[in-house]
């Protein structure tokens, strides 16, 4: 039993998903608690990326989901953080 828990590997899209995500939850937390239109610059980054990471913030959840259900529900799958790092940030994008 302990054999197969410490042989898990994160696939490659895992890895993928979770860097994404984390990227995603920088992008929305930053944009949520700084003024990004203090300089043009990041405004207009800001205004460039906000749609794309909207889409992001919807489906990464239900890739992230089908990916942990594929590993079997393993604990040490990087799918398992990437919700939990994006679900407090869907929170705050809801709540604020």
């Amino acid at each position: 039993m302990l054999e197969n828990q410490s042989s898990f590997h994160n696939s490659l899209t895992n890895k993928r998903v979770f860097v994404i995500s984390f990227f995603v939850t920088l992008f929305w937390i930053i944009g949520n608690t700084a003024d990004v239109y203090h300089f043009a610059i990041t405004g207009a980054f800001f205004e460039l990326l906000w749609l794309p990471m909207l889409a992001l913030i919807i489906f990464l959840p239900a890739i992230s989901i089908v990916l942990f259900v594929k590993d079997k529900f393993n604990l040490r799958s990087l799918a398992l953080y990437s919700i939990l790092l994006l679900t407090p940030t869907i929170l705050l994008l809801l709540l604020n």
